[in-house]
């Protein structure tokens, strides 16, 4: 199967006109954070003429797919496997100092929830892994086994957003008890038996449990936390930055963090602000943009996506 037929990015063409500003100039630099099948890098690379793309991600199968997929492109363009927290040292490690542009597109990816083997859906029975980058240590597997029950309480609610974390932290305790949990079809077993039918008939319900577990094995939003204002700071004046999440709290931290650095530092009272207080950065979209329905209708991925955007004015001081 073309890799065209199995990876759609998400508001493609929103993306390149919000970026595109920034990178007409001659030499202008892209960072893809979170590079994927690069779906959205290789449409840029073909709109932009003499732009250079710095490509990061921390799944090497798709930075395989990825080198393979931008060949024609490859005297310019970089590679680099990093999960998105470390911008500052692969732009260090290539001399690169500012950038014109950063695209993020958070959450997991179309060939992560494609392979079953990567343990990332509740609803294909497969190892508890969920790593995005395989030579990390840390797995589904080990939490699920490991983890006290408070802990299993403390991510479920907070990663997950699920009332039933107290309920669903009991259940498995008690049960790798006896057997020891090594593949999703045995936690979505363990769960569904002690969720109430009428909770069942709202959704699935291993669907916040694993997103929860994805989260704390990949660190997402800590991680999330340190790469925006990395990539904030690698941001030339001119420059533009675009961010795409498709879950509540990604959201939060998204909009928390440019907001910001949108807005003024001066002083409440201060009678007029002096230009060391405006902001260095203005937003570009009001709140958050979403898919058309139209998009959404041909690429299910988009249904949940929220699009900000920025861009920097200047320096500080």
């Amino acid at each position: 199967m073309a890799i065209n037929d199995i990876h759609t990015p998400v508001m493609l063409d929103r993306c390149v006109e919000l970026l595109a500003p920034a990178l007409e100039q001659p030499g202008a630099v892209l960072v893809d954070a979170t590079l994927g099948m690069a779906g959205h890098a290789e449409a840029i690379l073909q709109r932009f003429p003499n732009l250079i793309l710095v490509g990061l991600d921390r799944d090497l199968e798709a930075l395989a797919i990825a080198e393979e997929r931008l060949r024609p492109f490859r005297d310019r363009v970089h590679l680099v496997h990093t999960v998105y927290d470390g911008i500052r040292e692969a732009l260090d490690g290539l001399g690169i100092r500012e950038v014109n542009g950063i695209l993020f597109d958070l959450g997991v990816s179309s060939l992560q929830l494609d392979r079953v083997e990567r343990g990332f859906s509740y609803s294909k029975d497969a190892p508890l892994d969920m790593r995005m980058d395989n030579t990390s240590e840390l797995t589904a597997e080990r939490i699920v086994a490991s983890y006290s029950e408070a802990d299993l309480r403390r991510i479920f609610h907070d990663y997950g957003e699920e009332k039933l974390a107290a309920r669903y932290a009991k259940a498995i305790v008690e049960a790798r008890a006896t057997t020891p949990f090594t593949r999703s079809a045995q936690l979505v077993q363990v769960i569904t038996a002690v969720t109430p039918v009428a909770v069942q008939r709202t959704g699935h319900p291993a669907k916040r449990v694993f997103q929860a577990l994805r989260i704390e094995v990949n660190q997402e939003l800590a991680v999330l936390e340190r790469a925006i204002p990395a990539a904030l700071e690698a941001v030339a004046v001119g420059g533009r930055i675009v961010v795409m999440a498709y879950q509540s709290l990604e959201d939060r931290i998204v909009k928390k963090l440019l907001a910001g650095a949108s807005g003024s530092t001066a002083p409440a009272g201060l009678p007029i602000e002096l230009p060391e207080h405006t902001p260095l950065f203005k937003l570009l979209i009001r709140g958050a943009e979403l898919a058309s329905e139209e998009e959404k209708a041909s690429n299910p991925r988009a249904t949940s996506v929220r699009l900000r955007a920025a861009e920097r004015l200047r320096r500080a001081a």
